[in-house]
C-alpha cells in the first residue's frame, strides 16, 4: 500500500463519483452508473476489500474475469469494464487508489459494427407502420407518438416532456413564443411553422438527457404538423399534470403525463407485426405471450423509442442530411451519429452521392 494513499471506504467513493455525475449526466445514465459500480463494490465487500488503497491490479484482473465468466456480450462487456475504469479515474483523483491501477482494466475494443445497434426499426417497416396508422388510426394518440418519434428522431425523454406549449403548429403560436422567451416580434418574421420546443424542466419531472443543452427548436412539415393538431383537437385527454402543466402526451391514469414506461409499451404494440397483418414469427396471436400486458417487448419484432431513434437518424442520413446539420435536430454529436446511430443502406447512400457526379 503506497504512503501516499488516503484510506477511502469503496461504497462512500461510488457515491462520491454518482454525486459528481449528477451534475453533469442524465438520470438514466446515472442509474446505469450506479447498477455497475455497485457490482463491482458488491465483488470487493464478498473479497474482504473494504479500502481501495488494498485494490491491486491482480483484484482488477479477477474481476474482469469473474464478469466474463458471465458470458456477457462484448457490448455489454465494454459497458461494465468502461464503467469501472472511469470510477477507478475518480479514485486515482481522491487518492484512494494508485495513478496506474485504471489501465489495468482491459475494456474490449468494439468495431463500428458492433458498436451500432443492429436492431432498428427499418425505414420500410417504418413507412408500413405509418400508412397503417394513417388509415386506421388517423387521429390517435399512437399515430401522433409515432409518427413525432419517426420524424424527429428524438429521445423517448424529449418526447415525453412536451407540452401544449412547446408546439407552435400555426402562425399565431408564435406570439406565445415572443412572450415566452422575450423575443422581439419582428425577429420571428422570417421564422415559419410548424415545429416543436424541446424545453429541459427538472424540477416537474422533465428533464432532458443533456440539460440545457438538449432545448432546441425542431422543425416539422407541414403533414405532421397537422396531425399534431388533428391529435390535439379529436383524441387528446384534456388534462394537466401534476405540476399544472398541458402534456402533449396525456393520459387518464396516473399523473396526467404518459409515463417512460407506458411510452415504451406503445411503442413496442405499435411495432408488433400482427397488429394489422400477419406473424412473421409463426406464433398465433391469440395465445402469444407478447399480446399480453406487460409482455410486449417479448415480441421478436418489437421495437423500444431507442431502436426508434436509431432507425430514424438511418434514415435521415440515407435520405442525405450531413451529420453535422442533424446533429442539431436529434441532439448528438457528429462523430456520435457516425458511430452509434449511422447504419446505412449502402445502394440508398450511392444514389445519394449521385448529384456529386453531375
Amino acid at each position: 500500500m503506497s504512503e501516499d494513499l488516503r484510506p477511502l471506504d469503496p461504497r462512500e467513493a461510488m457515491e462520491m463519483w454518482l454525486d459528481r455525475q449528477r451534475a453533469e449526466k442524465s438520470e438514466e445514465t446515472v442509474k446505469s452508473y450506479f447498477y455497475r459500480v455497485r457490482q463491482f463494490v458488491d465483488w470487493l465487500d464478498e473479497e474482504g476489500i473494504q479500502n481501495l488503497n488494498e485494490l491491486a491490479g491482480r483484484d482488477v484482473f479477477r474481476y474482469d474475469s469473474a464478469r466474463r465468466a458471465d458470458d456477457l456480450s462484448k457490448s455489454a462487456l465494454n459497458n461494465q469494464l468502461g464503467t469501472i475504469k472511469l470510477f477507478l479515474e475518480f479514485c486515482v483523483d481522491v487518492e484512494a487508489v494508485p495513478p496506474e491501477l485504471p489501465a489495468k482494466v482491459d475494456v474490449p475494443t468494439l468495431s463500428k459494427a458492433e458498436r451500432a445497434n443492429e436492431e432498428k426499426l427499418s425505414t420500410k417497416r417504418a413507412e408500413n407502420i405509418l400508412e397503417n396508422l394513417r388509415r386506421y388510426e388517423y387521429a390517435s394518440r399512437d399515430r401522433a407518438l409515432f409518427a413525432l418519434a419517426w420524424h424527429t428522431g428524438a429521445r423517448l425523454g424529449a418526447l415525453r416532456s412536451l407540452d401544449l406549449r412547446d408546439c407552435y403548429l400555426v402562425e399565431d403560436d408564435l406570439q406565445r413564443l415572443a412572450h415566452q422567451d422575450d423575443i422581439d416580434p419582428e425577429e420571428l418574421e422570417s421564422v415559419e411553422v410548424p415545429f416543436i420546443y424541446f424545453r429541459h424542466r427538472p424540477d416537474s419531472d422533465t428533464p432532458l438527457k443533456n440539460q440545457e443543452d438538449g432545448e432546441r427548436p425542431v422543425g416539422l412539415s407541414e403533414e405532421i404538423g397537422e396531425l399534431l393538431r388533428e391529435y390535439i383537437e379529436v383524441s387528446r385527454p384534456d388534462v394537466e399534470d401534476e405540476f399544472g402543466r398541458k402534456p402533449l402526451f396525456s393520459s387518464q391514469k396516473g399523473t396526467g403525463r404518459m409515463s417512460k414506461g407506458a411510452i415504451r409499451s406503445r411503442f413496442n404494440i405499435i411495432t408488433q407485426p400482427c397488429r394489422y397483418g400477419v406473424c412473421p414469427h409463426d406464433r398465433d396471436p391469440e395465445d402469444c405471450e407478447a399480446r399480453e400486458h406487460g409482455y410486449e417487448s417479448r415480441c421478436p419484432s418489437a421495437r423500444s423509442p431507442h431502436r426508434i431513434r436509431t432507425g430514424s437518424i438511418t434514415n435521415h442520413r440515407d435520405e442525405g442530411w450531413p451529420p453535422e446539420v442533424l446533429a442539431e435536430r436529434v441532439n448528438a454529436t457528429p462523430e456520435v451519429i457516425r458511430t452509434h446511430y449511422d447504419q446505412p443502406d449502402l445502394l440508398k447512400r450511392m444514389e445519394t452521392r449521385r448529384s456529386y457526379l453531375e
